[in-house]
């Protein structure tokens, strides 16, 4: 492999002395790479650091210490200088930083006075469509760290207080390194609609920037997907607010669990719905109402910082009505920070600060764009330029008291709070160096990037049960398409640069073995010699492009069955890559359509960046997989599910629009907003225009199939300030094991101001083994039938809510109606029944039922005289172990029987052995169940 030889090359430089100041850096050798060795100085003491070298123990050198009284501590020490250098990026080798480690000419620099951050130092990016970079210090891993900390020490023992930087990444597949754990994209990520996976893929990603050196990654990615032409589409969860809060919370807590990195989450806000999904200079106007705004846009970034705690925020480059994010006091002050609780750094994106004059033109020129900046909120410039340029304007506004020293230093201990938070005044060094070598990108980490590329996939078609194939009935397979053996979608910005990719071709190949004949030939050029021009204008293919898809025509031929991987790659998809058209790109479908042709059975593998308009490949393909980009381990796990060692699961998290010409469709929607006239083609037709989507949101096939029964809503009577539970069965009738991810929608019937048709509101994916069912509960906040009225107020207003539990936005399988009533309407048995549920399971019908988990009650009260002698069970779903529990006042229970349930359906007698009883509990101790009748005396109505 090519990259090899840096880990070679890294040590011929045993004997090279880097020098900057009175320090020297030796580079060790491979066996010298174990731990970090910090040189004698005296500012290293035990348990302490004294980085301000006065010999004494500052209150900001205080483990001990309180966070506040540190940060204050600091702040009162810092000159303006140290506090305006503090506020800005340093981008890091071969982007804006000439040296890899530090010179003595560092000492000159703008940073002899500290910096914020540094940025993807040493990460191996270089621009856009270079190959990574070949400097020593990229790889391996621990001599990656090792260079950190050189550099990091810098900061630390060569500048007056010491302030360690905080060093900035990417990290939205995995953390941007030479190599690291390759994950799918964040929007293959979304379409596993699994939690605890993305929780452990955000653990990994901060565990191993950390042992790389870096303190803080920006991710997760909160924008929600509107516009399917948008570039950058790959690179959101998808199209509902509800499912990018929940994945971007687990995302955040699994980066900074424990403190081991700041996760700095992106865009804010309003960022990924510009005019015509445009990009580039273009990410301005977004095409939205205030009330979609705060629905879609402001949902996730509230529950993130609230239940996700995140340290970071990216501010965004455009503007909504008229007003640039970057200048905006009202989005990154008033609600970031006061109505949302952010207590983080707001970071630029890029050139941000210098679009407000280059771009929007609401400021004259650097200077006060810096001030407006500023003033709005903004803690930290990053972008691809000196940090002179922002931080000498900023110390003239300083000078000119333009902006006040209270507002700096507001903006500083920000910064400083992030740092103590992740310990970098504490641990600011990796010492275990070995560590980073041995997991970074290790097996056991690459497993589960295996897990997410294989839940990541989505199965949109398979008639006639093309899919599995069979190693035993298939001979010969012929594979073709420009994304067969290719490695691109892999190794793209914002994750990984350099590990081994296992392509589609590889995948089959490893797979079948010997076995099976695996005929290829590329087939086509992912897109042609005039694209996108030809999305306009088509051309033919040539005699060159005729002959190579001739070839793909003679390869089906000979194989029992076909197999065509088309899609996009960074060429189509990506930051600065939005389309006009979401056909396949190229010559894709005429290579497609002559496959087809042949007759033979043709199974098409897509591996893309967006939703495409495949409509000719839905009606005459016999399977369809759709893969995303699906991480370095993409090819085995397509390969696991061609040949039915993994049964997909994945379900749609975006629309598949029939075409462009239907954007804006997307998921959720207003009522009837994306319903069209007729539906009679033809001559004497009524249609104008196509109606309806591909794909719904929600949608995806199985090899298996599964079964939703027994809906019960617990209570089905609330006030607007309670919770409700939603509880139902699923099953899998099929013959093989496989995933269901169960959807639960919402609907609010009668409303102030017009809502959704449906809002995603719960969702789990449910692994069943054939014939196995489980009951599945969901718990329904306040939040969750919220609307903001008239008023801009958030409320629940009472009336009629539809519960609809499917396999997809489209496919109901069980509805029931809840309802909120105004609390002077509740009467005494509402409430009854809200508060505990019993009368739900003494009212003689088995449809109402009171369902609970491990720790959940049912409490019957009885009447003061009640004497019952045993109590009768009516299980629904039998519970794995129960306690019955009795009172006779005074709030304390004994638990009278301890055991399980056998049966369901049937009514089970347990004696009561007390004569007075004030009340009866029912507790789980283990697992789920669920109760729908009880038979008892005495019980107190």
């Amino acid at each position: 492999m090519k990259y090899i030889k840096l880990t070679l090359c890294c040590f011929l430089f045993i004997i090279t002395i880097v020098t900057y100041g009175q320090k020297t850096s030796v580079i060790p050798s491979a066996k010298e790479l174990v731990a970090y060795k910090l040189p004698r100085n005296e500012m290293y003491k035990k348990g302490w650091i004294d980085f301000n070298k006065n010999g004494v123990m500052d209150t900001y050198e205080n483990p001990d210490a309180s966070l506040d009284a540190r940060v204050e501590n600091l702040l009162s020490q810092m000159t303006v200088e140290e506090k305006t250098c503090q506020m800005v990026t340093l981008y890091g080798f071969k982007r804006v930083l000439t040296d890899d480690l530090p010179t003595p000419a560092w000492k000159t620099k703008l940073w002899k006075d500290g910096m914020g951050a540094i940025d993807e130092h040493l990460n191996g990016f270089q621009q856009w469509g270079l190959p990574p970079s070949d400097n020593p210090f990229v790889w391996p891993a621990s001599l990656h760290a090792w260079a950190l900390n050189e550099v990091q020490r810098f900061f630390i023992e060569e500048t007056r207080l010491g302030v360690p930087v905080d060093f900035t990444n990417e990290g939205i597949r995995g953390v941007e390194s030479f190599k690291a754990t390759n994950f799918p994209t964040q929007l293959g990520i979304g379409h596993t609609w699994n939690r605890e996976l993305v929780h452990r893929i955000g653990t990994i990603t901060g565990r191993e920037a950390r042992l790389l050196g870096y303190t803080n990654i920006y991710a997760p990615v909160l924008d929600v997907g509107r516009d399917q032409r948008w570039g950058r589409y790959e690179e959101v969860y998808g199209e509902s607010p509800y499912l990018v809060a929940e994945l971007g919370i687990e995302m955040a807590k699994g980066l900074q669990k424990d403190y081991q990195v700041a996760a700095t989450a992106k865009h804010f806000i309003a960022y990924s719905n510009n005019k015509g999904a445009r990009e580039g200079m273009a990410r301005v106007d977004p095409q939205m109402s205030p009330r979609e705004v705060e629905n879609i846009h402001v949902y996730p970034w509230k529950r993130v910082i609230k239940e996700g705690g995140i340290l970071g925020a990216m501010s965004s480059y455009n503007d909504y009505d008229g007003f640039p994010i970057q200048s905006s006091y009202y989005w990154l002050t008033t609600r970031l920070r006061q109505d949302m609780g952010f207590r983080g750094y707001v970071v630029s994106d890029s050139d941000a600060v210098e679009y407000l004059y280059s771009k929007h033109g609401t400021a004259i020129d650097m200077k006060e764009a810096v001030l407006q900046a500023v003033e709005a909120g903004l803690n930290v410039r990053c972008t691809f330029r000196s940090p002179e340029s922002f931080v000498l304007p900023l110390r003239e506004l300083i000078a000119e008291g333009a902006i006040a020293m209270e507002t700096i230093n507001d903006r500083v201990r920000d910064i400083l709070r992030v740092k103590f938070l992740i310990g970098l005044f504490d641990t600011p060094y990796q010492m275990n160096l070995k560590q980073a070598d041995m997991e970074v990108n290790s097996l056991k980490n690459q497993k589960i990037a295996l897990q997410a590329s294989r839940e990541s996939i989505v199965l949109l078609k398979n008639s006639e049960k093309t899919l599995p194939l069979s190693k035993e009935s298939v001979k010969t397979i012929s594979v073709c398409g420009p994304n067969a053996d290719d490695t691109s979608y892999a190794l793209t910005h914002y994750g990984p640069l350099a590990v081994e990719v296992t392509t589609v071709l590889q995948g089959i190949k490893e797979k079948v073995g010997e076995k099976v004949h695996v005929l290829y030939t590329q087939g086509c050029q992912l897109v042609d010699k005039n694209w996108p021009e030809s999305e306009i204008l088509p051309q033919e293919p040539d005699a060159k492009e005729k002959a190579e898809i001739e070839k793909a025509v003679e390869n089906a031929r000979k194989s029992d069955v076909a197999i065509v991987v088309l899609g996009g790659n960074n060429r189509t998809c990506g930051e600065n890559k939005s389309r006009t058209s979401l056909e396949l790109p190229g010559h894709q479908l005429q290579l497609l359509q002559a496959v087809v042709s042949v007759g033979k059975p043709v199974v098409l593998i897509l591996v893309n960046g967006r939703p495409l308009a495949i409509n000719w490949a839905d009606k005459y393909v016999d399977a369809i997989l759709e893969a995303w980009y699906p991480g370095s381990q993409g090819g085995k796990a397509v390969a696991d599910i061609l040949f039915g060692d993994y049964n997909p699961g994945g379900k749609l998290t975006v629309t598949f629009p029939k075409t462009v010409g239907q954007i804006p469709f997307n998921f959720p929607y207003k009522p009837s907003s994306q319903v069209d006239g007729g539906n009679k083609l033809g001559l004497e037709g009524d249609m104008s225009r196509v109606n309806g989507a591909l794909y719904p949101f929600g949608y995806g096939l199985s090899y298996t199939t599964f079964e939703y029964s027994g809906l019960t809503v617990s209570p089905e009577r609330i006030t607007p300030k309670q919770e409700t539970t939603v509880c139902f069965s699923v099953k899998n009738t099929g013959n093989v094991a496989g995933d269901e991810v169960v959807q639960l929608y919402i609907r609010d019937l009668l409303s102030s101001v017009t809502t959704f048709e449906k809002n995603l509101c719960g969702f789990e994916r449910v692994h069943l083994a054939p014939g196995e069912s489980k009951v599945v509960t969901f718990k329904i906040l306040p939040r969750d039938l919220e609307l903001m009225n008239r008023k801009g107020d958030w409320v629940v207003e009472p009336g009629e809510f539809k519960l609809m539990v499917g396999a997809s936005s489209e496919d109901i399988r069980q509805e029931k109606s809840l309802w909120v009533l105004p609390y002077s309407e509740c009467n005494i048995l509402e409430r009854k029944t809200s508060s505990g549920s019993y009368l739900s399971v003494l009212d003689n019908d088995p449809n109402t039922c009171w369902t609970g988990n491990k720790g959940d009650y049912l409490n019957i009260p009885m009447n003061a005289t009640g004497g019952a002698n045993n109590i009768g069970i009516r299980w629904k779903v039998p519970a794995e172990k129960f306690e019955i529990q009795v009172s006779a006042g005074g709030g304390q229970f004994l638990t009278i029987y301890n055991g399980f349930s056998e049966t369901a359906g049937e009514m089970i007698f347990y004696p009561l052995d007390k004569k007075v009883i004030s009340d009866i509990r029912i507790l789980l101790t283990q697992g789920s169940a669920s109760i729908s009748e009880i038979k008892i005396d005495g019980v107190k109505m």
